[in-house]
């Protein structure tokens, strides 16, 4: 497929006609347009295309139904529900985003300003489902091994200020990485590594350590008060989080890191891995309906209430009527 001139020029070209610190040298080598792939491996591209459509249908549905089930039909708006609505937001953003990416590559190709708008938005709730994935972990760990200590933190007023502090925070740290990426020389390649550890690899150990530490708590007799369901729902929230994470943001982050300590990586292979581990990344909103499961107890039984077509309200009455006329006669 032919390319336009005015394309972002591919890292190679880069190292051999620009100076180390162009506007785009660190840019190109975290970010790379689809133009690139199509050009080079227009098989895969067509390929992941193909997947990305069928996550941006999956992950909508389901997040549409999950986001009118917490918000709707759930009453209590706890502080699970809290975190779990802000995390279908920021899944359904980065569906939408899917075929913006489509479109961007035959209308808006060339436009690097139109590339770095999208790619910042993507990053942006990218990691505000980190964050949010993270904040349930914590919230549920707090509720079934610290619940007396924690009483005063776990309340609705607090899980929405921590919400907006993680979307403002989520946009200054994204907004400071494509800056730094796009302004400085290789100089900095150690301050975006130190970015993306606040933001992907300090939440993960988070993860590990609250996992390990409430399967520790739960085979104790202290809270053999909590029911076995609680218990083991608690458990398998926090272990699929894990998994998500090992399967959709792991890759992406490895790679990011291993550009950052291997700059002359072959351009072949970061273009590759990153549209692979990028795809990963967008596998997220297909995955994280299974954590909504097990934030309240009532989410799968009331997902299937919607398809199921039940009586209203009256009518129980009606025939609690019945049967009090049909005793009296």
């Amino acid at each position: 497929m032919p390319t336009s001139s005015t394309q972002l020029p591919a890292l190679d070209s880069i190292n051999s006609t620009q100076q180390p610190n162009s506007s785009m040298y660190l840019f190109s080598k975290f970010i790379h347009l689809d133009k690139e792939l199509s050009r080079d491996f227009y098989s895969l591209w067509i390929v992941l295309m193909v997947l990305n459509a069928i996550i941006f249908l999956v992950g909508v549905v389901l997040n549409s139904l999950a986001l009118y089930v917490f918000c709707f039909r759930t009453k209590t708006k706890t502080t699970s529900v809290i975190y779990t609505i802000n995390l279908i937001v920021t899944d359904l953003l980065v569906g939408f985003s899917l075929p913006v990416r489509i479109i961007m590559f035959y209308s808006a190709g060339d436009c690097v300003n139109c590339s770095l708008v999208h790619v910042f938005g993507y990053f942006v709730n990218m990691y505000c489902s980190i964050l949010f994935l993270t904040c349930i972990c914590v919230d549920r760990y707090l509720a079934i091994v610290q619940v007396e200590a924690s009483r005063k933190w776990r309340n609705p007023t607090c899980a929405k200020g921590i919400c907006v502090f993680i979307w403002i925070f989520a946009t200054v740290v994204t907004f400071s990485i494509l800056t730094m990426a796009i302004k400085f020389a290789a100089c900095c390649l150690s301050k975006i590594l130190v970015l993306m550890v606040c933001e992907y690899f300090f939440p993960l150990i988070i993860i590990i350590f609250f996992t390990t530490r409430i399967m520790c708590a739960l085979s104790k007799p202290s809270l053999m008060h909590q029911s076995r369901e609680r218990r083991m729902r608690a458990v398998q929230l926090l272990i699929t989080v894990l998994i998500i994470f090992m399967i959709c943001f792991t890759p992406f982050h490895v790679r990011q890191v291993t550009i950052s300590v291997n700059p002359d990586m072959p351009h072949d292979v970061s273009l590759l891995v990153y549209h692979v581990t990028v795809t990963l990344s967008s596998l997220n909103s297909c995955m994280d309906p299974i954590v909504y499961c097990f934030v309240t107890n009532n989410f799968q039984s009331t997902m299937k209430n919607i398809f199921r077509k039940t009586e209203p309200e009256q009518t129980n009455a009606d025939i609690l009527g019945m049967n009090k006329n049909s005793k009296g006669s």
